[in-house]
């Protein structure tokens, strides 16, 4: 943040002549963005920044787009910005690296960018710097391009340690952007308290989603369906490849990128027991059309809420009878865990109805050593070898959205209209467990759709992917047949 930053040149960066430097400051043609463009949703989001100064008068927020990080070497990852900078800017491209929203004390607005850079004034930023420049990554706004995107008064990142020379109630969303930390002084015990409660206010500012917010969800849900039909599509040729859950991934990935900014979080594609392996993403294997095939995907928008779907499909294209029978049990989960939703009720609801559900299909099936019941007590929990993770998380920016949030308001709170959540029971019978019959060793299915909560219950966003045996084998067929 000095007044002549360094270019971030590479180590086989080609020399510069006084000659070139000369030439290339001279004869660029004005090319300013649309005077009339916005962000996306942008009426929604003063609304937010003023409830958040509200929750804290008199002081300074701090809340940071975020620093690029490097994978290998001088590659950095793709960047995009914190969920809290994009929920109060609605600003979400790969530009806003080391951006900051600063809220004065008097609930003013600023943000602190880094601007285009000036051809004509001397810098080589635009052409040298691999990391910033417009030659490299792309053009940036300058301050009044961002003011009118935004609404909001802007200025230099180069001007932001400015604001430490004074003594003013300082909160900032720590351990997001190394360079501020530094710059306030973070980690220290003293604001540790301030800046953990300012972390949780920003995520309960996202538990009740306002309409726009639902529409992008509902868009994004909508993608990912249609991504969900493209991975059917390409099982015949991931079904002839040795990583064929490759080939899957690359289908749905390919839909998320071309609809949107990419996948909200790693694609998940599970073949026969790796279906058992919760958070699988290495997707190395090959696909044996005897087994089922869990998919957990989805499309983050461009403006960067993103979707969370599982379905759980026979790579044959029909289920086995003991497929079928572990389908049901967790589709019936599911039917209980919806039916729990509605404003008022308890969060965790809705995993407790599911959980009854499968502990009492377990005991059914001669595999608990206790009654459905007594496994159900807290000071038991024997059904969870075969169901370990909780059914369902708040969903919107981030895929477990709201994870800052203080536990009497979201995992020990209630529901309220507008509030996004995933139910996703699912049962994980490990092929080496030997508590189990060999028919069900090897067997895993999750069900997850996104629901958002209503007046007088829930709302179903993934209708369009079936759910039930016969729905999913006939969608199946259809799909396989238009080939």
């Amino acid at each position: 943040m000095a007044d002549q930053p360094t270019l971030h040149t590479g180590s086989h960066d080609l020399p510069v002549s006084p000659a070139l430097e000369a030439f290339m400051a001279d004869q660029w043609a004005a090319t300013p963005l649309p005077a009339d463009q916005r962000v996306p949703g942008h009426a929604y989001f003063p609304a937010r920044r003023a409830r958040i100064a509200e929750a804290f008068p008199g002081e300074r927020l701090l809340v940071p787009a975020g620093q690029l990080k490097v994978r290998s070497n001088d590659c950095d990852y793709r960047f995009r910005p914190h969920s809290a900078y994009a929920h109060l800017t609605g600003l979400t491209g790969e530009e806003q690296v080391g951006h900051v929203l600063v809220i004065e004390p008097d609930g003013e607005p600023v943000l602190y960018l880094r601007p285009r850079s000036d051809r004509a004034g001397g810098s080589a930023e635009f052409y040298r710097d691999r990391r910033y420049g417009e030659f490299w990554v792309g053009r940036r706004a300058d301050l009044a391009e961002a003011a009118g995107l935004t609404g909001l008064r802007t200025a230099h990142l180069d001007d932001l340690p400015k604001l430490f020379t004074t003594a003013v109630p300082t909160r900032v969303l720590a351990d997001v952007d190394p360079v501020l930390d530094a710059l306030a002084g973070r980690p220290a015990a003293e604001h540790t308290g301030r800046d953990g409660r300012f972390a949780a206010a920003l995520s309960e500012l996202r538990l009740i989603k306002d309409a726009w917010e639902v529409e992008q969800l509902q868009l994004s849900v909508d993608h990912t369906a249609a991504g969900f039909a493209d991975v059917v599509r390409a099982l015949p040729a991931a079904l002839r490849h040795h990583r064929g859950e490759r080939v899957l991934e690359g289908a749905f990935n390919a839909r998320a990128r071309a609809e949107g900014n990419g996948t909200g979080y790693e694609t998940i594609v599970a073949s026969g027991a790796h279906a058992c392996v919760l958070h699988w993403i290495r997707n190395d294997g090959p696909l044996d059309p005897t087994q089922l095939l869990l998919l957990d995907a989805g499309v983050e928008t461009d403006t960067l809420y993103t979707a969370d779907i599982t379905r759980t499909l026979p790579l044959s294209g029909t289920f086995t009878s003991a497929q079928r029978d572990a389908y049901e049990l967790v589709l019936a989960a599911q039917d209980a865990g919806i039916a729990a939703l509605r404003p008022g009720a308890s969060f965790r609801d809705f995993h407790r109805a599911a959980m009854r559900v499968i502990a009492e299909g377990l005991a059914e099936w001669g595999v608990l050593p206790v009654p459905a019941e007594e496994a159900l007590r807290e000071e038991s929990g024997l059904y969870r070898r075969y169901t370990l993770c909780a059914s369902g998380h708040m969903l919107g920016l981030d895929v477990h959205d709201c994870a800052k949030a203080r536990a009497e308001t979201y995992l020990d709170g209630v529901l309220a209209e507008g509030m996004v959540l995933t139910v996703e029971p699912g049962l994980y019978l490990q092929p080496d467990d030997l508590t189990l019959p060999p028919a069900l060793r090897g067997i895993g299915i999750r069900i997850e759709d996104d629901l958002v909560i209503t007046a007088d219950g829930a709302r179903l966003m993934s209708g369009a992917l079936p759910r039930t045996v016969d729905g999913i084998e006939s969608w199946m067929g259809g799909l396989l047949a238009d080939r």
